[in-house]
């Protein structure tokens, strides 16, 4: 056997131990035993898996409607929502100090997930807290003022860093009107539009049981479940209708380079996406392979990218969610960055994945994918996906990652990036990125008027009283 032929056994093997330990790794009860199912009369959907012997018990509901629906200039509503759910600190209090466990609210594009861990012998209490925010929401006005003002001072005391600034500008420049060209946590103008009736339409809408899927995984058996569920949950008025994800499709983005000045220190933040697939499209993993292979080429590229925070992601959601890449480097290495990273899409294109970029990047996800579903809240959110989502299960998704071949990277790299618009940005010193991005193409000057504007001025401050839309 010669060097090459020897070579590409031991790739082979090792491909096949790391999918052998993937396999021993599901054995894990939370991540590879079959939850029991059942359904209330109500449609909500129950998934319990007993773990005997354990003192504590996960409950993680997740109402498969999210930021999403948001109203067009109301960004954020959705994640108020969640946040008006349990309007009162001392049941978080509750549940750190007396369950030594936790209660948190997250909301994204797709969903608002709530999960609650204590001690299994409070399962009920745990419960009827969770009832009572479901079916007797605490919409008051005082409540909904509270809840508002604390989120805008969070995002005020916080502030907005040029990584979340050039995170929205991208995702602005590649959606445009679309949900995802908004943030789902919402700003603080969209913010202050929300009233307490946009909240109230909201949980009219969306936050019903048969929109909604609940896990259970503890020391609590499922007679037990069943039984309390019945009782709290069974109440919980179902509607009559579930609201689609369904939107018109966005324009195709501005070809521009776009240039916002944050002058602040010397680096750069760049950012150059497509639009991806959805959640259950056969290509998703592909597609998240692929970046995997994308993030490398990038950094042997452009080997200063070793020395910043650098990413690649696929991230999908229920509608076509996008393929980004994206770097923090200094003001005069930004066009460079950029220019490399359209160089790597291109190349997923042009020269095929090598069975060593496939293997790499297959045994990345593969462990991945494996500590995320090895605790708790990963096996059920991997279980929530499969009902948000209709995708396969964690351990179907394993095996099929065994399957990805390199002509299967092809394929999604031809649908991804063949003849398709590029977004990009940059955010950073403008006076030293403007010349340098101009040799790459056409740039838009964020903010920056025409030498014969007519736009009506404040006379104290000599700003625009509007923001005129750049040629």
């Amino acid at each position: 056997m010669n060097v090459a032929a020897f070579s590409g056994f031991l790739r082979k093997m090792a491909l096949l131990l790391s999918i052998a330990a993937a396999s021993q790794t599901l054995v894990y009860p939370q991540s590879s035993a079959t939850p029991e199912r059942f359904q209330l009369l109500n449609g909500l959907r129950v998934l319990v898996l007993t773990r005997p012997g354990d003192q504590e018990v996960l409950l993680k509901l997740r109402i498969n409607s999210g930021a999403a629906f948001d109203l067009s200039a109301k960004a954020g509503s959705m994640a108020l929502l969640g946040d008006l759910l349990f309007p009162d600190p001392a049941t978080r209090e509750y549940f750190t100090e007396e369950m030594q466990g936790r209660l948190n609210v997250t909301t994204d594009y797709d969903s608002i997930t709530i999960t609650m861990q204590g001690q299994a012998k409070q399962f009920e209490k745990m419960a009827e807290i969770l009832r009572t925010a479901l079916v007797t929401t605490q919409l008051t006005p005082e409540n909904v003022a509270r809840a508002r003002d604390g989120r805008v001072k969070i995002i005020k005391d916080t502030g907005i860093s040029p990584t979340i600034l050039a995170d929205r500008a991208i995702a602005s420049r590649l959606f445009g009107d679309f949900p995802y060209g908004r943030p789902y946590t919402g700003t603080v103008e969209s913010l202050e539009r929300i009233e307490r009736g946009d909240l109230m339409i909201a949980r009219e809408r969306f936050l019903n049981p048969n929109n909604a899927t609940l896990v259970v995984i503890g020391g609590v058996e499922r007679p037990r479940v069943n039984r309390a569920l019945r009782q709290l949950l069974g109440g919980w008025r179902k509607s009559e209708r579930v609201v689609p994800a369904t939107f018109q499709q966005p324009a195709v983005p501005d070809a521009r380079i776009l240039i916002m000045n944050a002058p602040a220190d010397q680096s750069a933040e760049v950012r150059l996406a497509v639009r991806g697939f959805a959640r259950n499209d056969p290509d998703a993993q592909a597609a998240s392979l692929l970046a995997l292979v994308a993030l490398k080429r990038w950094e042997t590229l452009l080997p200063d990218l070793a020395r910043n925070p650098v990413f690649v992601r696929h991230d999908a959601f229920a509608l076509p969610g996008w393929f980004v890449l994206g770097a923090s480097v200094d003001n005069l290495l930004a066009a460079k960055t950029l220019s490399i990273a359209q160089e790597v899409v291109k190349s997923l294109n042009t020269q095929p994945v090598t069975e060593a970029e496939l293997e790499a990047a297959r045994s990345q996800a593969i462990a991945a994918l494996n500590k995320h579903i090895g605790t708790k809240d990963g096996a059920a959110e991997a279980w929530l996906d499969v009902d948000t989502y209709s995708v396969k299960t964690a351990h179907e998704q394993l095996e099929a990652l065994s399957r990805v071949s390199a002509s299967d990277l092809k394929r999604a790299a031809n649908r991804l990036f063949w003849e398709v618009a590029l977004a990009s940005a940059v955010i950073g010193n403008s006076e030293v990125l403007k010349p340098q991005l101009e040799r790459y193409g056409k740039i838009e000057l964020f903010g920056e008027l025409p030498a014969s504007s007519n736009v009506k001025t404040d006379p104290k401050s000599a700003k625009p009283l509007t923001s005129p839309k750049p040629e």
